[in-house]
């Protein structure tokens, strides 16, 4: 985790971004275990063929999970205020998800920035996108 320097960031500044690796079958499993999220549509490739998908695909929350850990690696939790996403489009197995942020707003006089996070497949194609208020002096 790194310390906010007010000083250092500026309109369009980038947070440290991270690539996972490839989504396996094994993350879906452990996701499953993990968030208590079962959705056979997610491990069962004969039930998501059976709902009109070529493969099982990998739960909207986990590409969330590491917007979480692109924020955490950047601040403290407690300095996020709001983190909200939007689904763009299905992450499949074997993508290897980037996640990035850059600020979009700081407010000096309430004291927070406002981040822009997205998850983007090896392809460049946006996965999730969405936002995150960050307080500074949290």
């Amino acid at each position: 985790m790194q310390s906010i320097n007010l000083a250092s960031l500026a309109i369009g500044s980038e947070l440290p971004s991270f690539t996972t690796q490839p989504i396996s079958r094994l993350t879906l499993a452990l996701y499953c275990g993990a968030s208590g999220d079962h959705n056979p549509i997610h491990v069962d490739v004969d039930f998501a063929r059976k709902a009109g998908m070529p493969d099982v695909f990998a739960h909207g929350m986990l590409s969330m999970g590491y917007l979480g850990r692109l924020l955490t690696n950047w601040v403290r939790q407690e300095a996020i205020r709001d983190f909200s996403v939007r689904f763009v489009s299905i992450t499949q197995v074997g993508d290897a998800i980037t996640c990035a942020g850059k600020v979009v707003e700081i407010d000096e006089v309430g004291g927070t920035l406002r981040l822009e996070v997205t998850t983007r497949n090896q392809a460049g194609e946006i996965k999730l996108s969405g936002e995150a208020v960050i307080a500074l002096n949290a």
